[in-house]
């Protein structure tokens, strides 16, 4: 299977790092993608939240950030969101998202499942999280690999 470094073409990344800039117009909730060939031992859920507290995304001042965590090898993946955005949505927030998720992975799409995620989580924060003239970008668009 290919590694982390080569999962997505430099221009994959660029397309995915515009999806969530253009996401985050929309709500001041921050978006982050991580990857990595597996979570090893842990549960994924498990892996996404130690990789969300490392990136220290759990410092954003509304607790509003969101990691979409994939595990390539594994074939698995997370979506783990901080606090705030927790207690303000509905049960079936994250589902839905990754349920839109899941499609494009099962087709071995992982940019489009990654890209799609990321704008629907976008449209559906700006509800909860609507984007502040003032809004300053509180944590790397980039996307992390390990």
């Amino acid at each position: 299977m290919a590694e982390a470094q080569t999962l997505f073409s430099a221009q994959d990344e660029q397309e995915i790092v515009k999806a969530i800039q253009e996401a985050e117009t929309q709500t001041s909730g921050e978006i982050r993608v991580h990857v990595e060939a597996s979570c090893g031992s842990k549960e994924t859920t498990q892996r996404a939240i130690e990789v969300f507290q490392m990136l220290q995304m759990h410092e954003t001042e509304a607790r509003n950030g969101v990691l979409f965590y994939l595990a390539y090898e594994d074939k698995k993946f997370s979506i783990y969101g901080d606090q705030g955005i927790n207690e303000a949505v509905e049960a079936h927030f994250w589902e839905d998202i990754r349920d839109l998720m899941q499609a494009a992975f099962r087709q071995g799409d992982f940019k489009k499942g990654l890209i799609d995620g990321i704008s629907a989580s976008g449209k559906a924060l700006k509800t909860y999280f609507p984007y502040q003239s003032d809004d300053k970008n509180e944590l790397d668009d980039s996307i992390s690999k390990a």
